[in-house]
């Protein structure tokens, strides 16, 4: 059993999942998250991080294994307040006529009372930077104002962890450093999900490599994201950041990695070393 899975804010074990069509999505993946962690999933196309979260949300019934958010399991199909979702494309979450009432959807539907969810709303569309746009249509706002107002109408939920799949997907070079200075304000627990490997640098504290539906790798950003080989196997390309670290971080070095560093693990080893 993993260490302290009552304390932990989220608590993955044993996760297997697959689709009619699609075997083996998730494969015995075993992680935990503590509170107030931010965490970063990288890994290609198709490895099994958007199926990760919708498990950890409970969209999806996982074959086997176990899910608990702050030490109570998660049940599919059923609503948890603790944990929030931004998905990849704002768009799928912004439907009302204005940036208010989209953010006060959630507020409303949980059964808050109108004074509350004023207080909520307020309060997200503040910490986004959205003040200006507050009685604005949602489908006029750029990108960038659009990936707040998502994240705005999740955070007015006050969930005590927030998922983020690809949050800078789309983004230009100014809304994606406002959405970097939000993620790094933040004291939320987060899982971030992205191929914007500069981004999780900046705002991760963690890092896990997924493919083919396994844990790969589990540790340090820079010790993970800078083995050039271990992210070409699993492709991957090294953040341009960290190149001039390659001598250091690189697999056939004295001080590389794998050698070195206890951090980062495969997924048997994880297995048998926490399970």
């Amino acid at each position: 059993m993993i260490n302290n899975n009552i304390n932990a804010a989220i608590f993955v074990r044993n996760l297997s999942f697959s689709y009619p069509d699609k075997p083996d999505v998730l494969c015995g993946v075993n992680f935990q998250v503590s509170p107030g962690e931010r965490v970063g999933i990288i890994g290609p196309n198709g490895a099994g991080k958007t199926s990760l979260f919708m498990s950890i949300c409970g969209v999806l019934t996982p074959k086997v294994g176990e899910i608990m958010l702050f030490g109570k399991p998660v049940q599919p199909g059923e609503f948890r307040p603790e944990i929030g979702l931004v998905f990849q494309n704002p768009n799928d979450q912004l439907f009302c006529a204005s940036v208010w009432d989209d953010v006060a959807f959630g507020p409303q539907n949980m059964g808050f009372s109108p004074l509350e969810v004023e207080r909520r709303v307020q309060e997200a569309i503040a910490v986004t930077g959205l003040l200006e746009l507050t009685f604005r249509p949602p489908h006029h706002l750029s990108g960038g104002e659009k990936r707040m107002v998502a994240i705005a109408g999740v955070l007015a939920m006050s969930p005590l962890a927030v998922i983020y799949d690809e949050p800078s997907a789309n983004l230009d070079i100014r809304a994606r450093r406002r959405l970097i200075r939000f993620l790094q304000s933040s004291e939320q627990t987060m899982l971030i999900s992205s191929h914007d490997l500069e981004l999780i640098l900046e705002t991760c504290d963690r890092v896990i490599l997924m493919d083919c539906g396994k844990i790969i790798a589990d540790g340090q950003p820079q010790e993970i994201m800078g083995n050039a080989q271990l992210m070409e196997n699993h492709g991957l390309e090294k953040p341009h950041s960290l190149t001039r670290h390659q001598h250091h971080y690189d697999s056939g070095d004295d001080g590389g990695f794998l050698a070195n560093s206890a951090l980062a693990f495969t997924q048997n080893s994880s297995n048998s070393a926490k399970v």
